[in-house]
């Protein structure tokens, strides 16, 4: 298909226009006009691009870009390389963070919620239709220790557990990635449990105190369905050779 029409579906399909996010969504870095064979994965680090080109990809849809505010904008060392090894190879860059992360059927928190078995009634913040947070329910209450299985069982890493108190868990709150801060929003809501990618120093103390189980599972594992979806989507959608490529991190 023509790069053209991939980015305005793209944009239609997510919307970046509605959201206010940290840096570009949509094409980041310009390729071939048509693309045949697409790569997706979470982050557009080199081991990634280097997979997608030794792959023959056209082009890389990714959650995690480049051009983020507030960085560094000289084009050297490793931000030279890997721009470098897009403009050689003439593949496209595709960047959606915030967009991604929201999505009601392809974003990180619904495929996450879908994984995990938790139905997802309404954003954590009621005033806020894109909120990059959630609520949602577990069909029946479960243990601590049970609700961390099976975060074991379907992301494939053990969780970071912070167990306040010993009742059972079927409230959930969560974000993907680095959504630690919410975790007292959710406490103020009375939900059972809190799940994210990371955690800072003071959220056990927030989790402690306010009686609110806490699970950290991972940035990159929390964030790896949403991108993939989209691939499985537009696979479907226009016959494209789509393939996600994950690319391991233990954060």
């Amino acid at each position: 298909m023509k790069r053209t029409k991939l980015v305005n579906h793209l944009n239609e399909l997510l919307k970046p226009f509605q959201i206010n996010d940290y840096c570009p969504n949509g094409l980041q870095v310009e390729g071939k006009d048509t693309i045949k064979k697409l790569v997706t994965g979470v982050t557009a680090s080199q081991a990634l691009i280097d997979a997608a080109i030794e792959k023959g990809a056209d082009a890389i849809v990714v959650h995690h870009g480049y051009f983020w505010k507030g960085e560094d904008q000289t084009v050297t060392g490793m931000k030279k390389r890997r721009l470098q090894a897009l403009l050689k190879h003439d593949v496209s860059l595709f960047a959606y963070h915030l967009p991604l992360d929201v999505h009601p059927e392809l974003g990180n928190n619904a495929q996450l919620g879908e994984l995990l078995g938790i139905s997802i009634e309404r954003p954590l913040e009621p005033w806020n239709k894109s909120s990059v947070a959630v609520k949602g329910k577990l069909s029946q209450p479960i243990t601590v220790e049970a609700f961390a299985a099976l975060i074991e069982e379907k992301l494939g890493r053990s969780p970071l557990i912070n167990k306040a108190g010993d009742h059972l868990i079927q409230t959930v709150a969560w974000c993907t990635g680095g959504g630690q801060s919410f975790i007292d929003l959710a406490a103020s809501q009375g939900i059972d449990a809190y799940l994210t990618g990371e955690a800072s120093e003071q959220t056990i103390h927030s989790s402690n105190e306010q009686n609110i189980h806490f699970f950290a599972a991972g940035h990159h594992a929390t964030e790896r369905y949403g991108v993939k979806a989209l691939g499985e989507y537009l696979a479907e959608q226009f016959k494209l050779d789509v393939e996600f490529i994950d690319i391991n991190n233990p954060v």
